[in-house]
């Protein structure tokens, strides 16, 4: 039997951010596991392809997360359709832009970086708090990012927007557990998505179907930060969104969970280890 069938039997689902990459599997995964799911995002053709792909438990909603009435509309048409919400995914998300040092830092592209991400995941809580307040029940969760986590891993935007979604899952956590609603947040690592060939300038459907080519670039990349030997995969993602949003996790809220392969737990011991050995013969060959 398969460990996913019926974990989500009767559950009705909104995913922001779902036509392509995490938000798409997680969209597949709810369907597979019993959920209706309402697909949120900006590509109509693609999103109706998609949720046609899925069946009649699936419905897209064209929907710009900085756009309050679309996002109204998005959940809306979970109680409209479906007569519920049981789960927000908010998962909607720019990517990581170009790097620019702080100099030269464009104020513009920084505060559309956080509206994306921290202004529309705080409307979906806003519309989808509306409507599980009445049942007493729901489950929030929020995308946030190893970035959010720690420096260095991409542009100061994303990390300040995702740190930033960290803070406003705890708030929110705390503010809504009273009314029976659950709020966590899911903490990937690079995970190769069309994203990042987006965000380089690649027609947006190119980028989403070659995406699993970056794989082995990925790998040698994260060798020495990654103590699992392995490319994160959208599907790891996606299993973390749905114990979350299960009955399984009903005792777990304001919680990050990391889903990077062990980035955040430190480096590997063989890659210090190694570096140890290294500075050993450095020392054994000096003079004197």
């Amino acid at each position: 039997m398969n460990v996913l069938e019926g974990a989500l039997a009767g559950k009705v689902a909104v995913i922001t951010g779902a036509t392509s990459g995490i938000g798409a599997a997680t969209a597949a995964m709810f369907v597979a596991a019993g959920a209706s799911v309402i697909i949120g995002g900006r590509r109509k053709d693609v999103g109706e392809a998609f949720a046609a792909e899925l069946g009649p438990r699936a419905r897209f909603v064209p929907a710009d997360v900085r756009v309050e009435s679309e996002v109204e509309a998005l959940i809306a048409t979970a109680t409209d359709e479906f007569g519920r919400l049981d789960a927000l995914v908010n998962n909607a998300g720019l990517g990581v832009s170009r790097p620019l040092p702080l100099p030269e830092a464009d104020l513009a592209a920084f505060l559309d970086t956080l509206a994306v991400h921290a202004g529309g995941m705080l409307l979906g809580i806003k519309y989808a708090a509306r409507a599980m307040i009445p049942r007493g029940a729901g489950s929030i969760i929020n995308m946030s990012s190893i970035g959010g986590h720690r420096a260095g891993w991409s542009d100061v935007s994303y990390s300040t927007a995702k740190a930033g979604v960290l803070q406003l899952t705890r708030s929110a956590a705390v503010e809504l557990g009273t009314r029976g609603i659950r709020v966590n947040s899911i903490s990937p690592g690079p995970i190769p998505t069309g994203i990042f060939a987006k965000n380089a300038g690649v027609d947006a459907e190119r980028a989403d179907r070659t995406a699993p080519a970056l794989e082995p670039l990925f790998l040698q990349a994260l060798e020495n930060h990654q103590s699992i030997r392995r490319v994160g995969r959208v599907e790891d993602v996606a299993a973390a969104a749905l114990w979350l949003a299960s009955d399984a996790s009903s005792f777990v809220t304001g919680q990050d969970i990391g889903v990077d392969g062990g980035i955040a737990a430190g480096r590997p011991v063989s890659v210090a280890a190694e570096e140890r050995r290294l500075l050993a013969e450095a020392f054994a060959s000096l003079p004197g």
